[in-house]
């Protein structure tokens, strides 16, 4: 746990209000901040990627004029789409329905990034990808550990409180549906809006990261600060297995925030693979499909 010290500095340390925003009482932190930025230039590439294939396949055929309220509109899907549909299972209205400081953050994020020049938009590549993989982590598992879990468990009905299924899928609901729902009604591409099939519900969806990481490292966090009592019976169980104990004495919890910035850990090497792979894998793969093509008779 020594190890992770410096983590839990820097994760609390990003979780702190910041100015301007803390001078109007604001609790806007630096991590807010880094996570409307990343999303926001992650989904102006997405666009612009979606915009130069079908150029090149159909020229300026079938393309809309640009639309700022049609970008925002898909950013704020994905933030607040999960828990737009999460929130009333649970009895609980949506965080924009109280406050609207952080949706006015990503609309004034998308400003600036929407404007930006073209030649300033980085392309998303290697070299750029694996830092920002480490910054997915810390952002993805504040979202996992910090949002998530006191939703479920602070609730008003003991029964959702206490169900392991009720943390596990409101993690996995609440994290993929805004992203689910951009993708099945095309609000990236560059043409009208038309249905489409979701890469999650393609062949071989399921094996989406983003997709099954999110009840992973919520239960993750959950097992390891005892945030139910089925959590901390498993994390028991586990103990003696591994240990080969028979005592009875329950295991320890950690603290949340060493918790969290262990599932951070865990989240970035996570990404970091998977940029790993998008980057290399393909060039693996042909390059082993070349070693065993046949080699043809010669005289």
């Amino acid at each position: 746990m020594t190890l992770l010290s410096p983590f839990v500095a820097v994760f609390n340390y990003t979780l702190q209000p910041i100015a301007p925003f803390s001078w109007f009482g604001l609790g806007i932190s630096t991590l807010d901040v880094v996570a409307a930025f990343r999303l926001c230039l992650v989904l102006r590439q997405i666009r612009d990627l979606y915009k130069r294939q079908h150029v090149a396949v159909k020229g300026h055929n079938e393309l809309e004029d640009d639309s700022f309220v049609k970008k925002l509109a898909t950013t704020l899907t994905v933030v607040y789409g999960g828990e737009a549909i999460a929130g009333p299972f649970l009895g609980l209205p949506p965080s924009f329905m109280v406050s609207g400081t952080v949706p006015a953050l990503y609309a004034a994020v998308q400003v600036l990034i929407e404007y930006l020049p073209e030649s300033l938009v980085p392309i998303s590549s290697f070299e750029n990808e694996i830092p920002l993989a480490i910054v997915d982590g810390f952002t993805r598992a504040m979202l996992l550990c910090t949002l998530i879990p006191p939703a479920v468990m602070a609730n008003p009905s003991p029964v959702i409180a206490s169900s392991p299924w009720a943390l596990l899928l409101t993690s996995l609901i609440t994290a993929n549906t805004g992203f689910f729902v951009v993708n099945s009604v095309s609000f990236l591409h560059p043409t009208s809006l038309s249905l489409r099939t979701p890469p999650e519900l393609q062949a071989y969806g399921w094996t989406t990261m983003d997709l099954w990481c999110a009840p992973t490292i919520t239960g993750l966090y959950a097992l390891l600060t005892h945030a139910q009592p089925f959590w901390a019976e498993v994390h028991t169980v586990l103990m003696q297995l591994l240990g080969g104990s028979v005592d009875s004495k329950q295991a320890e919890p950690l603290d949340p925030e060493t918790a969290r910035a262990l599932c951070a850990m865990v989240l970035s090497v996570m990404f970091t693979s998977r940029t790993v792979n998008n980057s290399f894998g393909s060039y693996f793969k042909t390059l082993g499909e070349k070693k065993q093509e046949p080699k043809s008779k010669t005289q």
